[in-house]
C-alpha cells in the first residue's frame, strides 16, 4: 500500500478514493475539483509500482472506464478516472481520444498544440469550432462502474494565447469570455469547463452513494 497522505484537496477523513492518473497536472485540478468532499484522495503515485493503463478504447467514456477499472483491481480501492480531450469540427472529431499523444509518443503539451495549428492553418474563421469533451469513471469493488460528462464549446485560435492551464489551454477560445482558457484563472475555469462539468456531476452522485461504501 502507499502512503497515508491525501492528495492536496481531499478530505481529511472518509472512504479513500484514488484518482486514476499518472499527470500530476491533471491530479492537482481533479482534486481541486473534488476539495471538500468526505474522501480521502490519494493518487496512482500512492501506490509504486501501479502498471500503465493502456487507453484502447475508442470512446473517452470508454477509456475513463478502462483506468478507473484497472486502478480499482490493482489497488482493491474505489477509484476515480477522467478521460477528456479536443474534438475540432473542421478536423472530423481529431484529436479526440489522442489528445494527449496526439504529436506522437513522449510529445509535449507544445508539440500537440503546434500539430494543432499546423493542421489548422488552411481553416477559415468561422470554421474553427471545438469543444473540449471529458468523461468520469468511478470504480469500486463489486460494484458496477458510474460515468459522467461535461462538454465546453469554443473555437481555436491561431496562436497560443496565455500561460495558465495546460493541455490546448492556450489555444482554446470561449466566446463568450473572449478569452483562451490558457487566459483563465482556475476559478474562472471551475465554472466552465468541460472537466468541471463532468465532476459536478460525479460530485453530486459521490455525496448521495456516501451511505452505501464499505
Amino acid at each position: 500500500m502507499g502512503s497515508s497522505s491525501p492528495t492536496p484537496g481531499g478530505g481529511g477523513g472518509g472512504p479513500v478514493l484514488v484518482l486514476a492518473t499518472d499527470n500530476p497536472d491533471k491530479a492537482a485540478e481533479m482534486a481541486r475539483l473534488l476539495a471538500g468532499l468526505p474522501f480521502v484522495l490519494k493518487s496512482r503515485t500512492d501506490f509504486p509500482g501501479l502498471a500503465p493503463v493502456d487507453e484502447t478504447a475508442d470512446t473517452f467514456a470508454g477509456n475513463a472506464a478502462l483506468k478507473a477499472e484497472a486502478t480499482r483491481d490493482a489497488t482493491g480501492l474505489p477509484a476515480l478516472a477522467d478521460d477528456s480531450g479536443l474534438c475540432v469540427d473542421a478536423l472530423d472529431g481529431a484529436p479526440g481520444v489522442v489528445s494527449a499523444r496526439w504529436a506522437g509518443p513522449g510529445c509535449t503539451y507544445a508539440d500537440n498544440n503546434e500539430k494543432l495549428l499546423h493542421e489548422m492553418a488552411d481553416i477559415p474563421d468561422g470554421r474553427r469550432g471545438a469543444r473540449f469533451v471529458c468523461y468520469v469513471a468511478v470504480a469500486r469493488p463489486g460494484r458496477d462502474t458510474v460515468t459522467f460528462d461535461g462538454f465546453c464549446e469554443g473555437e481555436i485560435v491561431r496562436a497560443p494565447k496565455g500561460e495558465r492551464g495546460f493541455g490546448y489551454d492556450p489555444v482554446f477560445f470561449v466566446p463568450e469570455l473572449k478569452k483562451t482558457f490558457g487566459e483563465i484563472s482556475p476559478d474562472e475555469k471551475a465554472g466552465i469547463s468541460h472537466r468541471a462539468l463532468a465532476f459536478a456531476a460525479a460530485r453530486a452522485w459521490l455525496m448521495c452513494s456516501l451511505p452505501d461504501w464499505d
